[in-house]
């Protein structure tokens, strides 16, 4: 009898916690649908509940503060490309082809997701909450440079023109050629050996 109470106790705590996990995500989700639509200055505790469809109480109690809810927005986009990058820095395909369809990625099924990113990496500027999450995407791709070189102003170099990459694309706002923006990369990063 014990064993099947703690059990059932478990349960609801698991229940719980998921439930919980889902509107954290779903919160998260409606401020990025904020950031994309009206700009990181569009976003405000009000607003993300009234677009999540919840009470502004609840988002609150998720994110106490604006800057804990814009953190989490950021970090949810930057741990996608963190995770994409890993896998390119980790396989044995060619680091700087992956790179470049993930850039390329920017002009269109990842164009809303990369102008949000892009949103509140400019908005941590101003709000320093947001510059570790901010600064992943640099780290990330800074990383995988250094497997190809260990000359640590080329790959200052690289991160540089792999930003100035995906903001050309967004601002562009057409099609973007993946074995150009590879060919651009593999000219910007000589390969030495480490």
């Amino acid at each position: 009898m014990a064993g099947e109470t703690m059990a059932a106790a478990q349960g609801t705590v698991d229940g719980r916690k998921l439930r919980g996990q889902r509107r954290r995500a779903q919160i998260i989700e409606a401020t990025l649908t904020i950031v994309r639509r009206d700009g990181a200055t569009g976003v405000t505790h009000r607003t993300v509940a009234k677009e999540a469809g919840i009470t502004t109480s609840l988002t609150l109690y998720y994110f106490a503060t604006l800057d804990d809810l814009l953190v989490a927005a950021l970090t949810s986009v930057t741990d996608a490309y963190t995770q994409r990058i890993r896998q390119l820095i980790d396989s044995e395909d060619d680091p700087f082809d992956g790179l470049a369809q993930l850039i390329a990625e920017s002009a269109g099924p990842g164009r809303e997701r990369a102008l949000a990113e892009r949103e509140l990496s400019t908005l941590a500027a101003r709000r320093p909450a947001l510059r570790p999450a901010a600064r992943r995407w640099r780290d990330n791709v800074a990383e995988l440079a250094r497997t190809q070189t260990d000359d640590p102003d080329a790959i200052e170099a690289f991160v540089a023109l792999s930003d100035g990459l995906c903001t050309a694309i967004l601002l562009d706002d057409q099609e973007a050629d993946p074995d150009h923006i590879k060919a651009v990369l593999s000219k910007a990063l000589p390969r030495t050996s480490q």
